[in-house]
C-alpha cells in the first residue's frame, strides 16, 4: 500500500465539473486527488498569421499556477515579466496533446485557446490539465456544431494523460508530489483512444532503469488512460 492507501496500479480519485466558467465556450474543474485544475476552451474566429488562408484551424495552449496553489507562495510570472521554462514545456505539451486529438482542417479558420489554471498542485498538473483540457475542448466543439459553425466533428480522437513512476523500487501509477519528489524514475505518459502515444516524457531522476522497466511504466500508463478516457466519455455524455 502506498501512502495514501492506495495500490500500485490505482489512479487517485477523480471528479470533472463540466461548464465550471459559464462565459468560455467549453470549460471544466478536473480534479485527482488534490490537485485541481481550471481549463476553459475559448473560440477566437480567425488564426496565426502562417495559418491565413488555408481553411485550417489552430488549437493552443496557456498554463499558469495560481500563488498559493503549492505550500509556499509563488511570484506571478506576470510580475516577473515572463514565464518560466516549465510553463512553456507544459504548455506547448497541452497544445501538441489538443491538436493530436483534432482533425484541423475541420475546424475552418478559426482558434480554440485552452487555458489550464492550477489552483491546487499535489503531482500531475500537466497529465491534470491534458485530461480536463479535451473536456474543455470537446464542450467547445459542441458548441460550435449546435449553432452550425461547423458541419463536421474535428475531434478525432479521445486524449488523456498520466504520470508513471518508480518510486523505492516498485513501478507506480498517478504519483502524487510525495512520490514525485522522491521517485527514482518519473514518466508522463500521453495517449488517445486509438492506443496511440502522443507523448512520453521520462527521466531517470536516480538510478537508470532497464527495457523491462519502461514496458511496465508504459502498460501503467496505458491502463490508466484508459480509465480516464472512461470518465471522460461519461462526462461528456452527460453533458
Amino acid at each position: 500500500m502506498r501512502h495514501d492507501g492506495r495500490q500500485s496500479d490505482q489512479l487517485r480519485s477523480m471528479n470533472i465539473t463540466p461548464g465550471f466558467i459559464p462565459h468560455a465556450e467549453g470549460s471544466a474543474l478536473i480534479e485527482i486527488g488534490r490537485t485541481r485544475v481550471i481549463c476553459t476552451a475559448s473560440v477566437e474566429e480567425s488564426v496565426p498569421s502562417f495559418l491565413k488562408g488555408s481553411n485550417k484551424g489552430w488549437i493552443t495552449s496557456e498554463y499558469s499556477m495560481i500563488p498559493r496553489a503549492t505550500s509556499t507562495r509563488t511570484t506571478r510570472e506576470s510580475s516577473i515579466g515572463k514565464k518560466s521554462g516549465r510553463t512553456q514545456e507544459i504548455q506547448r505539451l497541452i497544445g501538441r496533446s489538443m491538436r493530436a486529438a483534432a482533425e484541423l482542417e475541420k475546424l475552418g479558420e478559426r482558434q480554440i485557446w485552452i487555458d489550464c489554471d492550477v489552483i491546487e498542485a499535489d503531482g500531475g498538473t500537466r497529465t491534470a490539465s491534458i485530461t480536463g483540457a479535451f473536456i474543455a475542448l470537446s464542450l467547445a466543439v459542441k458548441k460550435l456544431m449546435a449553432s452550425n459553425k461547423l458541419t463536421q466533428n474535428p475531434v478525432r480522437s479521445h486524449v488523456a494523460a498520466v504520470s508513471v513512476g518508480i518510486v523505492g523500487g516498485r513501478p507506480m501509477l498517478d504519483l502524487n508530489y510525495v512520490e514525485d519528489s522522491s521517485a527514482d524514475v518519473d514518466f508522463n505518459v500521453v495517449m488517445t483512444d486509438r492506443d496511440e502515444f502522443v507523448e512520453i516524457q521520462g527521466t531517470a531522476e536516480r538510478f537508470p532503469f532497464s527495457g523491462s522497466a519502461l514496458d511496465q511504466l508504459l502498460e501503467l500508463g496505458r491502463t490508466g488512460i484508459r480509465q480516464l478516457i472512461h470518465a471522460q466519455r461519461k462526462i461528456l455524455e452527460q453533458s
